[in-house]
């Protein structure tokens, strides 16, 4: 009896092995397509992202051309550059000032970098440079406001109004109103 009872039990044991045994496989199988599909959404999100880099890449690199192409092709004429300082806020590149053919106005800002803030603009103001420690605020310097920084890295272009008076304002500031801080200057000389 013990026999048969051992038999029955190796039995059945046997018997569930085999029929666990396909359920296992397609589990096996629908694991393996899960993983394949989740790779391959993966792969497409990362080839989406890299298409999206690539484009906004291009449409930066026409923006660029088209920006140093109106500033080169004879269509603007360079009237002042001057190089960024600045101590307490590590500033640097370049301005320049173009007249373009209908006769408008445009600072250009290139290979720019300077610390983030806020509340932080672009000026001109009525001195032949201007210190970090400077406050345009509190000493009643003149400024013309070109308008708020738009990224604290990389080349930009800002329109000078009209009738702005260049042999009074001679150096560009990015200023942050709010602490009234001279973030780096631009004395400009003529090109």
């Amino acid at each position: 009896m013990v026999r048969m009872i051992k038999a029955g039990l190796a039995f059945t044991a046997l018997a569930g092995a085999f029929l666990l045994q396909p359920s296992l496989r397609a589990q096996d199988s629908m694991k393996q397509d899960s993983m394949k599909q989740d790779s391959m959404k993966q792969d497409s999100m990362k080839q989406d992202s890299m298409k999206q880099d690539e484009m906004k890449h291009d449409d930066m690199k026409k923006d660029k051309m088209q920006d140093d192409k109106m500033m080169h092709d004879g269509k603007a004429k360079t009237l002042e550059t001057g190089k960024f300082h600045g101590k307490v806020h590590a500033t640097s590149g370049r301005a320049t000032l173009y007249q373009e053919a209908d006769g408008k106005l445009v600072l250009r800002l290139t290979n720019f970098k300077t610390s983030n803030g806020p509340d932080v603009h672009v000026i001109l103001v009525a001195t032949k440079d201007a210190p970090d420690d400077a406050n345009f605020l509190k000493d009643n310097t003149e400024k013309v406001e070109l308008g708020k920084l738009k990224g604290n890295e990389g080349d930009q272009n800002y329109e000078i109004p009209a009738g702005t008076d260049l042999t009074k304002f001679r150096t560009v500031s990015i200023y942050c109103e709010r602490f009234n801080a001279n973030f780096g200057a631009a004395p400009l000389e003529k090109f």
